[in-house]
């Protein structure tokens, strides 16, 4: 006897319909994880609503743009801690080098030659590294700012960076260029050293 196609179809919206159940159940409990995340259950125990959803569980903690992972990408972003007597030591060299870089600036000396001159005066040593990278001593890196990609070229600017090492885990950065100049504390960055690194794009 040949079949109609509603009986046909029957057993597969049968199954349809109970994979569907199978997925949807739980719909609307609030579980612990739920809890802990700050999320409830929307109207009529329907998914949560976007005001009670919590973070996502893919973001760290305080992750800027609350991109996942940014923490993690972002870390030789963000110079390493000072201890409490090695950031006063870094702010105390920060206040000497700031009102001679603001004296160059001034006098419209932002040139590498220049700045480095007038910091070696105040009895600064330039710092040597050997070629596997190793300190061998002195505390002062004076260059030129970092090259930028403008109009399909490489461009670097007028002015120079400044970075004194100050302790293993304390350095001053500083720059004079046309358009400002600081100098200030911070921590040594994983990467790089005193310097900030380069932004990606």
């Amino acid at each position: 006897m040949p079949t109609s196609t509603a009986a046909r179809r029957a057993p597969l919206a049968a199954t349809l319909a109970l994979a569907g159940a199978l997925a949807l159940t739980g719909c609307g409990e609030l579980r612990a994880s739920d809890a802990q995340r700050g999320t409830a259950p929307g109207p009529s125990g329907g998914p949560p609503s976007p005001t009670a959803l919590g973070a996502s569980p893919y973001v760290e903690p305080g992750a800027g743009d609350g991109a996942p992972h940014h923490n993690e990408n972002n870390a030789h972003r963000r110079p390493g801690e000072m201890s409490p007597g090695h950031a006063r030591d870094a702010e105390r060299e920060a206040d000497r080098i700031r009102p001679v870089l603001r004296r160059l600036w001034k006098q419209e000396r932002w040139d590498p030659a220049s700045v480095k001159a007038a910091l070696l005066r105040l009895g600064y040593e330039e710092e040597r590294v050997g070629a596997d990278g190793t300190r061998l001593g002195g505390t002062l890196t004076v260059t030129e700012m970092l090259s930028r990609y403008e109009d399909g070229r490489y461009v670097t600017p007028e002015g120079t960076r400044v970075a004194l090492r100050v302790h293993d885990d304390a350095c001053v950065t500083a720059f004079v260029q046309p358009s400002n100049v600081d100098a200030r504390a911070n921590g040594p960055y994983l990467e790089t050293g005193c310097f900030a690194p380069p932004v990606g794009h």
